[in-house]
């Protein structure tokens, strides 16, 4: 038979604890939330914003948000990957320059030639590499997959000799350069300096009309709306993650067996495209587009605004495009001879006290408000155990 030990006097016999319940899921808060932010921004683009702003400024938010696009994909290279590109006016240029190509025959007619090499007389026929942009069916697929072709290319030879860092941003700018010098020597086919100008219809519509700008409007809006819900799903999904891995630690996913010459090279071709359509959606906008609009300095303001909105969020590099372009305008409007060294003081003070960017003061604030109720809720007990250690006379 054997004898039952009894319990030490105070033991308790009821049953074994247990481990705490793991916390409750909040994927469907996540994706309520993210619901509720798309429907916001699609109220204000396309409910607010034309109801609020006159034909002009919201021509010029248009301009916005296309360069918001490329802020997109710039924050998918170098917010995710790590990859400071600063030549994505070139991904830009030749998207835009294969739909104002596209356009510009569309108003000669067909046969015609565009107006300016008639003026410049140089040419006695239309050249044979402007001619399949006569199609739509093929201008509007080579608006985004042309850049993402040389994209690749580069991307294919930078990433696999394992360029990175300041090198492979030097690169990419050099190439902007180069691409610039290319166009401006070739005035007979390309505008030169002035570039392609003067465009007066969009597939039939005529662009001089203020309701047909607003249709470009909306276009550009419900496109920048789908670009960040595709990029929501792509930094969400596990090749977000292996992006994020390479970033930061690119020798161990080596280790791991993964290649991460691919992984970059998928996300500098996705930002490539995503530039080049907003490049062809920026020619019905603004009606120009010329090489000053893709050069060095325009790569570099595109690079400003995802530093100055926050290049590890998603709403960041929109926010702070729209924010640098909006400031540049309304700074040039009121002081024309010192709105650059503005624009500059507003980078600089913007990266020194918030380092995330603009899209790191919704955190700042939560952390600050968490902090408070902390220091509440550890402060109080603690001052009422000192009173009561207080009120309690010494042995």
């Amino acid at each position: 038979m054997t004898a039952v030990t009894p319990a030490p006097p105070g033991a308790t016999t009821g049953p074994a604890p247990t481990s705490p319940a793991p916390p409750a899921r909040t994927g469907g808060r996540t994706r309520l939330r993210t619901a509720a932010g798309f429907a916001f921004g699609a109220a204000l683009l396309f409910a607010v914003a034309p109801l609020a702003l006159s034909d002009f400024r919201l021509a010029l938010l248009a301009k916005y948000l296309c360069v918001a696009m490329v802020a997109v994909g710039i924050g998918i290279a170098w917010g995710r990957g790590g990859m400071l590109t600063l030549g994505q006016g070139v991904f830009f240029g030749l998207g835009g320059y294969a739909m104002a190509m596209h356009l510009k025959l569309a108003d000669a007619g067909p046969g015609g030639m565009p107006d300016f090499m008639q003026l410049y007389g140089q040419l006695d026929e239309l050249p044979l590499w402007w001619r399949p942009f006569a199609s739509p069916w093929f201008a509007l697929p080579a608006t985004v997959l042309l850049p993402m072709a040389v994209a690749f290319g580069l991307g294919s030879l930078v990433f696999r000799r394992r360029v990175r860092g300041a090198y492979f941003a030097i690169l990419s700018q050099a190439l902007a350069a180069a691409m610039v010098i290319l166009l401006i020597g070739q005035q007979g086919t390309t505008g030169g300096t002035n570039g392609l100008t003067d465009i007066k219809g969009f597939f039939g519509y005529d662009l001089d009309d203020p309701v047909n700008q607003r249709m470009v409007y909306f276009i550009i809006a419900a496109t920048l709306l789908a670009l960040l819900a595709l990029t929501r799903q792509l930094i969400q999904s596990r090749y977000g993650e292996l992006l994020v891995a390479v970033r930061d630690g690119e020798e161990r996913v080596r280790f791991l067996g993964y290649d991460p010459a691919s992984v970059k090279l998928v996300a500098y071709v996705v930002a490539a495209g995503m530039a080049g359509l907003a490049g062809a959606l920026f020619v019905p906008a603004v009606g120009i587009i010329s090489p000053a609009l893709i050069g060095i300095v325009p790569s570099i303001e595109f690079v400003i605004g995802v530093a100055v909105g926050g290049r590890a969020t998603l709403l960041g590099p929109v926010l702070g495009a729209v924010a640098v372009a909006w400031a540049r305008t309304a700074l040039s409007e009121r002081f024309p001879g010192t709105w650059t060294y503005l624009q500059g003081l507003l980078f600089v003070v913007v990266v020194a006290f918030l380092p995330g960017g603009l899209a790191s003061l919704w955190a700042l604030a939560r952390r600050r408000e968490d902090g408070v109720a902390a220091r509440r809720r550890g402060w109080l007990p603690t001052t009422r155990r000192r009173a009561e250690r207080a009120e309690v006379p010494a042995a």
